[in-house]
C-alpha cells in the first residue's frame, strides 16, 4: 500500500521533471474549465470545483497507487452531488464527502481495492451511459439560453420544464455553445496534445465579453470568484446527521473507488505501468477528507484527464502535483478572468464530456453481447436516469452477481462427470 511517488523518487531525474512539468501544466489547462463546469452542473458554486481540483488533485497524486493518475471533480458525481445538495444542503454534501473518505480509508486498509473486479462490466457501462444522459440533459438550459427559474432534478419533470420554456430560446447562447463544441472537436483532431478545452471556451467567452453579448457568464450568475483557498474546518457532525447521510456517503465512496480504479487500469494500459489498487483507494479516502475540510466536492481519478497526462508525457505523480499547483496559481493570480467564461460555452463543454463518457465507439460491442449482459446494461441505465443512482447500483450489482453465479453453476453442470462407483 506504499504510494507510487515513494517508488518513483528513487530514480527521479531532471528529464522526468521536465516531462512532468509540461504534462502537469497541460492537464491543468484541461482541468480548469472542466472543474468549473462540473461544480456548476452539480448545483454548487464554481469555486468549489477549483478547490476540489487543487486539494484532492494534490492528495490523489501524492498518496495514490498510480504513476500518472490525475484526480479531481468528475462528471460521474454530478448526479449524486446535485441530489445530496437538493435534499440535505451543501453542508450535508460536505459531511457525506467526509464520511465517504473515512469509508474508503477503511476499505483500503482491509485491501478491498481488488473487489472492483467483481462489479459486472454491464453495470458500470449502464450507469456511466445513464450519468452521461443526465449530464447532457442538465446542460440544455444553458446551451439554449432558456429562461427557467428552477429546473427539476427528476428527469421527466426536467424535460417537461425545458419543453415549456422553448419559446425563450436564445440564438446567441446556442451559437456560442455550438461554436465552443466545434472548436473543441476541431482542436482535438488538429492538435490532440494541445489544451483545446481552455482555448475553445476562452475564445468564445472572449467574444461574449468583447462584443458585450447578452449571454450569461460565471460572474453574472455567481459573482466574483475567490482568489484564495478557504480555511479548513470540520463539517458539523451529529449522530442524526450521520445516519441521514450514510446512504449518500456509501454511494460516493463506491463511485469514487470504482472510477479511480478504472481510471488507473486505463492508465496502466496506456503507460505500461502497474497501479497499486489498495494504495489508490486509501489516497481517494484522504483526498475526499481533504476536499471536505476545505468545503470542496467529492473527488476521484479522472479518466480523461489521466489520459491527457499520459499523452502529454507525464511520467510520475509529480505531474499530478504540478497540475494541482498550477490551478492554485491560476486561482491566486487570475480568478477574476474566470468570471468571464460564458455559461453556454461551459454547457457545450459538458455535453461533449458526457458524449465521450458514454463511449459511443463501444455501443456496437454492447449490442452484440450476450442477452443477459444487454438486459443488465439497459436495466442499470434506465434506473440511473429515471430512478436513482443508489437504486441503480444496488439492483445492477445484485442482479449481475446473481447472473454470474447462475452462469457459473450452468458451466459446472456441463463439465460435471459422475464419479466412478
Amino acid at each position: 500500500m506504499k504510494p507510487k511517488i515513494i517508488t518513483t523518487m528513487a530514480s527521479y531525474d531532471r528529464q522526468q521533471f521536465t516531462s512532468d512539468l509540461i504534462a502537469g501544466v497541460t492537464v491543468a489547462m484541461v482541468a480548469l474549465p472542466l472543474s468549473l463546469a462540473i461544480a456548476i452542473a452539480s448545483g454548487a458554486g464554481p469555486e468549489k470545483g477549483l478547490i476540489t481540483a487543487i486539494v484532492a488533485g494534490f492528495l490523489i497524486s501524492a498518496l495514490g497507487g498510480s504513476r500518472v493518475q490525475i484526480g479531481g471533480p468528475t462528471g460521474a458525481f454530478i448526479v449524486v452531488v446535485f441530489g445530496v445538495i437538493a435534499e440535505h444542503g451543501y453542508d450535508g454534501l460536505v459531511l457525506a464527502t467526509f464520511m465517504a473518505g473515512l469509508i474508503m480509508l477503511v476499505a483500503g486498509y482491509f485491501k478491498a481495492g481488488s473487489l472492483v473486479a467483481y462489479v459486472p462490466e454491464p453495470v458500470i457501462n449502464g450507469f456511466t451511459i445513464g450519468i452521461a444522459v443526465i449530464i447532457a440533459t442538465s446542460q440544455i438550459k444553458d446551451l439554449l439560453g432558456l429562461s427557467i427559474a428552477e429546473v427539476p432534478a427528476e428527469f421527466i419533470g426536467k424535460m417537461e420544464a425545458l419543453w415549456s420554456a422553448r419559446d425563450t430560446l436564445s440564438g446567441l447562447a446556442l451559437a456560442i455553445g455550438l461554436a465552443t463544441m466545434v472548436l473543441i472537436v476541431a482542436l482535438r483532431r488538429v492538435a490532440p496534445k494541445f489544451p483545446g478545452l481552455i482555448i475553445a471556451v476562452g475564445v468564445t467567452s472572449a467574444a461574449v465579453a468583447l462584443w458585450m453579448l447578452p449571454v450569461d457568464t460565471i460572474f453574472s450568475r455567481f459573482g466574483a470568484l475567490p482568489s484564495t483557498l478557504p480555511i479548513p474546518a470540520l463539517p458539523e457532525i451529529s449522530l442524526a446527521r450521520i445516519t441521514e447521510l450514510l446512504p449518500s456517503a456509501i454511494v460516493i465512496a463506491f463511485l469514487a473507488s470504482i472510477e479511480s480504479l478504472l481510471s488507473a487500469m486505463v492508465a496502466d494500459r496506456m503507460s505500461g505501468g502497474h497501479h497499486r489498487p489498495n494504495a489508490e483507494v486509501l489516497a481517494q479516502g484522504w483526498a475526499n477528507i481533504g476536499s471536505s475540510l476545505f468545503g470542496g466536492l467529492p473527488a476521484t481519478g479522472a479518466i480523461a484527464r489521466t489520459a491527457t497526462n499520459v499523452r502529454a508525457g507525464g511520467k510520475t505523480p509529480v505531474a499530478g502535483i504540478v497540475h494541482a499547483l498550477t490551478i492554485l496559481l491560476v486561482m491566486l493570480v487570475a480568478a477574476p478572468l474566470a468570471g468571464y467564461l460564458a455559461m453556454p460555452a461551459l454547457a457545450g463543454l459538458l455535453i461533449l464530456t458526457a458524449w465521450n463518457m458514454s463511449e459511443p465507439h463501444k455501443w456496437v460491442s454492447y449490442a452484440q453481447a450476450r442477452v443477459s449482459d444487454r438486459v443488465l446494461l439497459v436495466l442499470t441505465l434506465v434506473l440511473t436516469v429515471f430512478a436513482d443512482l443508489t437504486v441503480a447500483i444496488g439492483v445492477g450489482v445484485s442482479v449481475g452477481l446473481a447472473l454470474r453465479l447462475r452462469r457459473r453453476n450452468v458451466e459446472m453442470e456441463k463439465d460435471w462427470v459422475p464419479p466412478e462407483a
